[in-house]
């Protein structure tokens, strides 16, 4: 980890950022343009003058001391000069001038890492973990950006955003602003990025980068179901282990956008940062707006080793707080075993067949409060249903912990009922246009959380409430989608600007009580993965990661997620069959197996129904899981290349002591042995042993020849196969 700065003939400043494997190099012209000079493999010092010198850099000198900026790959462009292609940096000036012209005014290398106000982001713990670039660009009438680069010890990222500063005498609207603006000059690349719906999140797709625009993102109030604020930009050859992979995330929950455009002259543009759709922000003079951070990950040895990268930084300098280190309890929700059918006696009896099966934590989902019987009423009402529950909310909580278990509830506090008291007194505290009609979405609209009032609110009511009983967990859900965005308090805010400080209210709110209840375990949701990203994590150590429990779908969308984010952050659950979102019957060892590659682990079942022999196998798989969480959690996840018709990923444990691989097939047909599977990551020259079978392996046979499959011959079945490693 290290930042130079120096000269060269063509760039009187010279910037060089250096990670473990990867080096990033910027130059500033002589006149003051900040250019890309160059992102890939780490550079030796010979190497500066290849990619600094004169053949490199065929746009300088220009004719007649001119440079035409259409040509030149820039840092942070603005709109409005002579660069034709996207731009990072879009205004309007009160006069109706729209141009950012940004040039060179200082710079300054500080150790450790400067973090946004109100922004979650990459933390350090030592200032000696990371060094940070701070460029100045300016325009003449008092504009400044300032563009933030950091790296850290140990990582192969690059961490990016800007501050724009209106340093001038007039008004200025932002209309777009990117966290990171990056210009490779190869676009023989190919995209991949996470698309999908409602229970089926998470689906990875690979396009070819073309000459035009192209763009993912989401306009919804959240990152979505649709997309995902991550994309790989990679070359043709790219695998999991071969073949380069630029990474891009956003550290942001909310609105975004991801673009690449390649020009008439073959140059690749990838732009990220916060959605410019209806975006208009207005900086008065002295004001200033703040991105949030965008994580670059280089990568010369394909999609698994960038993956690793987003891994242990997501996990270690994402996620904080008194979970993040420590493997999640054994919980059992009541959603898809009673819905909101439930009084207090049939509560302890699934209560007390969980905590016979070994279940840590006992979750009451929806229902609960208000008069909530179905999902049409209550939402805002956070007052226990002591007339359902049969007692009081700390009653409840006391039963449940005297059988051994913690108590956790399902809330939504974002969102209200138009039947529940609250709306009732406060109509104007929704997202909605004045004189508009707000359209429900599951019979709820949604609070209007860019007001400090209402922030106010839900910071007291969840602090009453999670007060009021021993609440060891909390599932924070959001159920729709954000439409007729506007606010009763600022009537002319834009769209855009309404929903960024939705967002930014919203993290304030989880800033608050994380912090008031730091030993809860908060779980994030969204009708499943519709709000699943890195700005959450660094509030809810895990996120559920859809409504789809079904172990056959969750093998893509777990797999999908693992492209950037943690199996830490991933809460997965076996649940009963057939499954209620696809009908599927899987064999609960299968159900099972997926379900434990995640960090947060469960049941979403009525456990009073199991036959003997399922409560005994449930038992079985709670105690292998309590003997192996502690090894595996945060383990290295590998995602591997398994025999046609199947799927596989490989744990690693932190220690490098135990090697876990699983292996599930999809569909069965006839002929299809034997199966082998190449394990990856292994130290070739160290033995390891099968755990079940006793026979010992080298790690160079199991990653050249593998190891051989045993799955039954039908559909949906699979393996797990435990190496221990001989010291």
């Amino acid at each position: 980890m290290s930042i130079q700065c120096s000269s060269s003939q063509l760039y009187p400043h010279v910037f060089r950022m250096d990670t473990p494997d990867s080096s990033y190099v910027l130059g500033i012209s002589a006149q003051g343009i900040a250019v890309h000079l160059y992102y890939g493999p780490g550079l030796s010092g010979g190497s500066m003058e290849a990619v600094c010198g004169r053949d490199a850099s065929p746009w300088f000198p220009a004719k007649h001391g001119q440079t035409l900026l259409d040509h030149v790959p820039l840092e942070y462009s603005g709109a409005g000069m002579e660069d034709l292609r996207p731009p990072a940096l879009s205004v309007q000036w009160d006069d109706g001038d729209n141009i950012a012209d940004l040039r060179y005014k200082s710079h300054r290398v500080v150790s450790g890492k400067p973090s946004p106000a109100g922004l979650p982001h990459v933390y350090t713990e030592d200032e000696r973990e990371a060094q940070t670039l701070i460029v100045t660009l300016a325009d003449s009438k008092g504009l400044e950006a300032d563009l933030y680069y950091t790296v850290l010890e140990g990582s192969d990222a690059v961490i990016r955003r800007a501050v724009i500063r209106n340093g001038g005498t007039r008004g200025v609207s932002l209309l777009r602003v990117m966290s990171a603006s990056e210009d490779l000059p190869d676009c023989r690349m190919e995209l991949i990025h996470l698309h999908g719906c409602w229970a089926r999140e998470f689906q990875t797709e690979r396009l070819p980068v073309g000459h035009c625009e192209q763009r993912i993102g989401s306009f919804r109030g959240a990152s979505g179901h649709q997309h995902n604020p991550f994309a790989a930009v990679v070359s043709p050859d790219c695998t999991e282990t071969e073949g380069e992979a630029y990474g891009f995330s956003l550290i942001y929950s909310g609105n975004f956008c991801l673009e690449t455009d390649v020009d008439a002259e073959d140059r690749l543009r990838v732009s990220i940062g916060l959605s410019d759709h209806a975006f208009r922000w207005p900086l008065a003079p002295g004001e200033s707006f703040e991105t949030p951070e965008a994580v670059l990950v280089y990568s010369g040895s394909g999609l698994g080793r960038m993956s690793r990268t987003y891994h242990r930084l997501y996990a270690e300098r994402v996620c904080r707080g008194y979970w993040r280190d420590r493997p999640r309890p054994v919980l059992l929700n009541t959603w898809e075993g009673v819905y909101f059918d439930f009084n207090r006696e049939k509560l302890l009896r699934l209560a007390k067949a969980a905590a016979g099966n070994g279940v840590e934590l006992f979750v009451v989902d929806d229902g609960w409060f208000g008069h909530r019987s179905d999902d049409t009423s209550s939402l805002g009402d956070w007052a226990p249903w002591e007339e359902k529950l049969g007692c009081t909310l700390a009653e409840l909580a006391a039963d449940v912990n005297r059988l051994g278990m913690g108590f956790g509830l399902w809330v939504e506090p974002e969102m209200v009922s138009p039947d529940s008291n609250l709306f009732r007194s406060h109509p104007d505290w929704v997202l909605c246009r004045p004189g508009r009609r707000a359209a429900l979405a599951r019979t709820q609209l949604i609070l209007n959380l860019s007001r400090k009032d209402v922030q106010d609110f839900i910071i007291q009511t969840m602090t009453r409430l999670f007060s009021s009983a021993n609440i060891a967990y909390v599932k924070w859900d959001m159920n729709r989608n954000m439409t007729e965005i506007g606010s009763a308090l600022d009537r002319k805010a834009s769209a855009g600007a309404i929903a960024h400080r939705y967002m930014l209210g919203l993290y304030r709110i989880l800033e608050t009580l994380t912090s008031r209840f730091p030993k809860i375990l908060f779980e994030s949701c969204a009708s499943g993965g519709g709000r699943f990203d890195a700005g959450m994590l660094y509030y809810m150590p895990q996120t559920w990661t859809s409504d789809d429990s079904d172990a056959i779908q969750r093998l893509s969308i777990q797999g999908g997620a693992s492209l950037v984010y943690p199996p830490s952050m991933m809460s997965c659950h076996v649940s009963a069959v057939p499954n209620q979102q696809v009908g599927r019957i899987t064999p609960l060892s299968t159900r099972w197996n997926v379900a434990v590659l995640g960090g947060g682990f469960g049941y979403e079942l009525d456990m009073t129904r199991l036959s003997p022999e399922e409560q005994e196998t449930v038992r079985r798989q709670i105690r292998q899981y309590k003997q192996e969480r502690e090894s595996l959690f945060g383990s290295s996840f590998f995602r591997l290349r398994a025999p046609e018709g199947t799927v596989a990923f490989q744990q690693i444990s932190r220690k490098g002591d135990r090697v876990v691989v699983t292996c599930c097939r999809q569909l069965y047909r006839a002929h299809m042995e034997p199966l082998w599977l190449r394990l990856e990551g292994l130290e070739p020259g160290a033995e390891y042993q099968n755990a079940e079978s006793g026979v010992l392996f080298t790690g160079a046979e199991l990653m050249g020849r593998g190891v051989r499959l045993h799955l039954a011959s039908a559909d949906f079945t699979s393996e797990r196969i435990i190496f221990d490693r001989k010291d």
